[in-house]
Formats: C-alpha cells, structure tokens, sequence
C-alpha cells in the first residue's frame, strides 16, 4: 500500500513539483505563483505583474491570465472544459507510473467528481442535486441558519473576554459545516471529524504536493469514502427527505449514478459546502477587524451587509484559481490556443482588476461593482452553492459583530497551507477589547506627538 501510494504520488505530483521547481529557480512567474510559498501570503502584486506582461501569458507551466475578462471569456466558452488528467495523453513514463500506482482515491479534481467532468455527466450529476439548492429553497434556511449563529455564538460567550478565543475553530468553520450536514442529511455530532477530513481533502486541489500532503490528502479521502460507503447502507434502512437520500435511491432504483458517482457527489458536496465558507467567513471577519471604518459603516448601515459580502469574496477570495482545457483550437484574446492547452485562470487576480474594479486593493464594502467578481466561477460550472455561501456570509458575520462588538485580533491569523483555496486555518481573537489603561493612554498621545 505504501509503495504504490509513493507511485502515484510520484505520477501524479512529484515530478510535476520537480519541474515546477526547477523553473521557479529560473524565476518563471508561472511557476512562482503555482508553488512559491513566499507568494501565498500576498500573491496581488504578483497578479498585478502578470496582469501587465499581458493579456494571457505563456509560461512554462501553462497559459496564464489574471485579467477579468479573458477569465470570464473563458470559463464560460464552450471551447473549454476541466482540466484533468487522461491516462492516453500522458508520457510513457508517467502513464507506467500510473497503472503501477493503482486506482486513485475519489478526489474532488478526478472524475467522477463534478469538478472535474464535462457534459453530459456533468449536466446529469448536477441535475439530480440542483433542486436542494435552488433559490427558494436556500432563502427558507435564514432562519435556522441564524438560529445556528446564535447557538454557537452562545457556547463562545462565556469564555473569559480577555483569553484569545480560535474563531475559526469555535464559530466559522462550525456554522457552515453545521448547515451543510444538516442539508445533506449526516450526523452533525460528526462535524468536527468532517471538518478534519476536508481539510485533508482540500489539499488535493493543489498540484505539486508534498508527498506528506499528499499521503494525508489520501487518508482523509479514504476515511471519508469509507464513512459514506457505511452511511448509504444506514440511509437504506431509514431513508429521509434529504439530498443524501435522494442520490442513493438515483443509484438503488433509478440507475441514474454508479457507486463511484455516487460516493463523489457526495464527498463533493458535504466538502465544498463548507469549505469555501469557511474562508469567507474567516477572511471577512480579519477584513472588518482590520478595517474598523467599514465595519461602522455596516453598523450604521446594515442594508450593506449582502453588499459587504461580495466584496469580501472579491477583495479575499476564498478560492483563487481555477483551470480550463482547450477542447479543440480556438483563441483567447487574439491568442491562438491549440486543443489540448491549458489555461489557469486567477479568480484572484481577475477579482482586483483595475479596468473592472476601481482603485481594487481597496477594501471597501460600499463599492457598487463588487459582485462582478468571479470567485464562484461563471459558465456550467458557476458553484451551485453560492446561495448558501452568500447567506451564511451575511448571517454569520453580521451576528458575529453584533454580539462581540469589541472583537479584536489577538495576534496574527495563520494562513491555511493551500494555493488554491485562500483561508485561515486559526484567528486568534479577543471577544472584548479591553479598556484602555492610563498607561496606554498616554503611551497612544505620545504616538501621536511624534507622527
């Protein structure tokens, strides 16, 4: 088992993370803003870079572009689809290495995953769970997604004000994975394991991974499929009108999903229907922390709230790159694409683009054109839980500031290891600020003095 896992991590990442960082030692961009760790913690100016070297830039990675609209062309071309691996258009060498190295896990970035397939599977995978998430749907979950808010924001209030508080692991990773679970029908006592396991599955997102990451990546993946495969079998027993539900009867009487379909819709959606609002939700509370003027300006204002979410996805967004496959040849900004190219898409750099957004490193949650970002994507493949995402940003943090008026950081929030998906994985904060001493008083007049 563990020499065909160090196969596959070999196939599948560790030559890939060799090239990659051998042209990073060149100093190729592309390269650099795959893998740098440098870059993670503030990889805009490097948008911006590329953003001026051209509308779509070759690199030796792949084709490149962080301007808005190549990236909007192109997510919703139908020229494009998902980047994947296919096992005949591999090197030799690599497709040896792969066959050595066994089946791979249930990613969420292998098919069957609906991350990863094109029409029709996709359009047939996305059929049988769009209904769950439909807007009507998702607007009567207000009020139990506050209700949920306010439990969690119950078991935080009797910690000692002045005692750094985990936001993340006590109230914004908790509130969605809360939501989630109980849409898709699985056990809530469950939600720290699942939020154990995603993590762990999210790594997969990244290319190029450790072989550590990638030996974690698949452990938690197996656990989870193992945990699923178990559930059916209790859903078989005691079927609910839940989403879970409805797939096993598409697999057991419809015939409409395989066994494989159906445990990665799952996975899927019991994964991403916390993880990007995991770091929405972290990113927009560091955000407002930080920006004390904006967050008065929802206090006094708080028709503002929805507006202010979309400018935390487009200003911190939770995921920032995505990737496409050219299908046949076409073109992309007057630049041919011959089939079989890639193109990575920075969601991230296209989300700060000037000729879109104005002065866009600014963090401003009054800015009209906010929800023209694209960090849900565009095309077929627009994140069917934005709906969610979207409410339970408003919801959580709008109640977070209303109960913790004087939440401050406690010191500095950790970045969560991914490239991909853009987070923290802890925020230290005080629920109270405390008030301030004589000393530090005359300490801040001094300060003054001096500017």
């Amino acid at each position: 088992m563990a020499l065909r896992r160090r196969i596959r991590w070999v196939a599948r990442h560790g030559l890939i993370r060799r090239m990659v960082q051998r042209q990073m030692r060149v100093g190729d961009l592309g390269a650099r803003l795959m893998m740098d760790p440098t870059i993670r913690q503030d990889p805009f100016p490097y948008y911006d870079e590329l953003r001026a070297r051209g509308r779509l830039v070759s690199t030796s990675v792949a084709l490149v572009s962080a301007h808005h609209d190549v990236c909007l062309a192109v997510l919703r071309s139908p020229d494009f689809g998902q980047m994947r691996l296919r096992f005949d258009q591999v090197p030799g060498i690599l497709r040896l290495g792969m066959k050595l190295g066994g089946r791979s896990v249930l990613g969420p970035i292998e098919p069957p995953s609906m991350l990863a397939v094109d029409p029709p599977e996709h359009t047939r995978y996305r059929k049988l769970v769009t209904r769950a998430f439909s807007a009507r749907v998702i607007a009567a979950l207000r009020p139990r997604i506050e209700q949920i808010a306010e439990d969690l924001l119950d078991e935080i209030a009797p910690l000692r004000a002045d005692d750094p508080v985990d936001l993340v692991a006590h109230y914004a990773s908790l509130l969605p994975a809360t939501v989630i679970i109980e849409i898709l029908g699985a056990p809530v006592a469950m939600r720290r394991q699942f939020l154990t396991w995603g993590a762990g599955a999210a790594l997969s997102l990244d290319v190029g991974l450790s072989y550590r990451d990638f030996r974690r990546c698949e452990l938690a993946i197996t656990a989870l499929h193992r945990w699923m495969l178990s559930h059916f079998t209790e859903i078989r027993r005691a079927p609910r009108d839940d989403v879970l539900s409805a797939l096993v009867a598409a697999h057991d009487h419809g015939d409409q999903l395989t066994l494989d379909e159906l445990s990665s819709i799952a996975m899927l959606l019991l994964g991403a229907g916390f993880e990007t609002t995991v770091n929405l939700l972290g990113n927009g509370a560091v955000l407002l922390m930080r920006h004390p003027d904006q967050l008065d300006m929802l206090r006094a204002q708080p028709a503002r709230w929805a507006g202010a979410v979309e400018e935390i996805l487009r200003y911190e967004s939770p995921v920032q790159r995505t990737g496409r496959l050219a299908l046949r040849d076409t073109a992309v900004a007057d630049h041919p694409v011959p089939a079989g190219s890639f193109i990575v898409l920075l969601l991230g750099g296209a989300n700060h683009d000037p000729a879109v957004f104005t002065d866009p490193d600014r963090f401003d949650v009054a800015r009209p054109e906010a929800d023209q970002h694209l960090a849900f994507s565009s095309g077929i493949h627009y994140c069917i839980g934005a709906a969610l995402a979207r409410l339970e940003g408003e919801i959580g943090l709008q109640a977070l500031f209303r109960r913790f008026p004087n939440l401050a950081l406690a010191g500095s929030p950790h970045r969560r290891p991914t490239r991909v998906l853009r987070g923290y994985d802890a925020i230290p904060v005080r629920l109270s600020s405390p008030e301030p001493t004589v000393h530090s008083a005359l300490t801040a007049l001094h300060s003054r003095k001096q500017e």
